[in-house]
């Protein structure tokens, strides 16, 4: 994911290299390189003009530090708003609820659905070391319930049967019942996919939703489709109280453009991220980490970061010098002040 964007980007800031300092002049300059790698990488409209007037607004006011250069100062301001736009931190699943703790997972035909339940199921089971029972609401795909099933196996957890006379409904409220009993942390719950256009359905997962109650309903979107994902994702945000998305098959996606766009118009967290075929290839969403790949330029954002850390530890020396260097008197003085005002010394 992002290889063409990466490539941009470092051109882009290739315009502050040899620079003593910024100005608006070099500093419009980088902006519009940075905005044509994000209109080339598919990222929306309204995404890039947010970031875009932050960045430029920050970096003209913006102070070099002592030991970085123009460039190196932009890129970790570009660093900095970019992590905010996409989501800030990495944002968990919350399955703080009387087991089991219910997942329902929405998403349009095609968008990898299914396999994301096992993918997910294997991670629930492997990384939180949770009982986890999966179960198939989709009563119009017959093969989507066997595909489910084999998964189930595949990656070693429970599932609830289920077929195609059943009411979506009733079926969760079965496999619930069952998980209850048999003591299962989470219950995964896959569901039909569906277009936002088709009323009928829609009407019939707001049902569902509401009859489960799931602590996290989560959409799956194919991050393949670039600016469309995050505008589907919207639609869906608007009918269902979604609590976070999973971005599919991102391993595929040179450009980007979803992972840049959904957190900041549907307003929900990525959790995950599909990154391959396989029932492993599932990670949580890191916000700071996909940043420093996206940039392509983790050793300078090391060196930046630690530049930072060297300065703050001298600034803290400082006093100390200041401490080491005092008289004994001035020192009893400091410390009995300390003791009457009841500070930490």
């Amino acid at each position: 994911m992002f290889n063409n964007l990466t490539d941009r980007l470092s051109n882009s800031f290739k315009a502050l290299q040899g620079k003593n300092k910024l100005s608006e002049s070099n500093i419009k300059d980088a902006i519009r390189q940075v905005r044509r790698a994000l209109l080339e990488a598919d990222v929306a409209l309204e995404v890039i003009k947010v970031f875009l007037d932050k960045v430029q607004e920050k970096a003209l006011g913006l102070k070099v530090g002592e030991g970085l250069n123009p460039s190196q100062a932009f890129i970790k301001l570009v660093e900095s708003e970019l992590t905010q736009i996409i989501g800030g931190e990495n944002k968990t699943l919350d399955l703080k609820a009387q087991p089991p703790a219910v997942v329902m997972v929405a998403g349009l035909q095609g968008a990898g659905k299914t396999t994301s339940i096992a993918k997910l199921a294997r991670y629930l089971k492997e990384r939180e070391n949770k009982k986890v029972l999966v179960v198939s609401a989709d009563v119009y795909r017959p093969a989507a319930i066997k595909q489910l099933a084999v998964l189930a196996q595949q990656v070693g957890v429970d599932f609830f049967p289920s077929n195609i006379n059943e009411k979506p409904v009733s079926i969760v409220a079965k496999a619930k019942k069952h998980a209850q009993k048999q003591f299962f942390d989470v219950l995964l719950v896959d569901t039909a996919g569906r277009l936002h256009v088709d009323s009928e359905m829609m009407d019939e997962i707001q049902v569902l939703q509401k009859k489960v109650n799931p602590i996290e309903t989560l959409f799956v979107v194919d991050s393949m489709t670039g600016q469309d994902a995050a505008h589907t994702a919207k639609v869906f945000a608007d009918a269902l109280p979604l609590t976070g998305i999973i971005l599919t098959k991102t391993d595929g996606d040179a450009r980007g453009g979803a992972a840049l766009s959904v957190r900041h118009i549907t307003g929900k967290p990525i959790k995950f991220l599909g990154v391959g075929e396989k029932v492993d290839a599932l990670e949580p969403f890191h916000p700071d980490r996909i940043v420093s790949r996206l940039l392509g330029m983790g050793d300078v954002l090391s060196l930046i970061e630690e530049i930072g850390q060297k300065l703050t530890i001298k600034k803290q020396k400082k006093p100390l010098r200041k401490w080491q260097k005092g008289s004994l008197i001035w020192k009893i003085c400091v410390i009995n002040c300390c003791k009457w005002n009841k500070w930490a010394v």
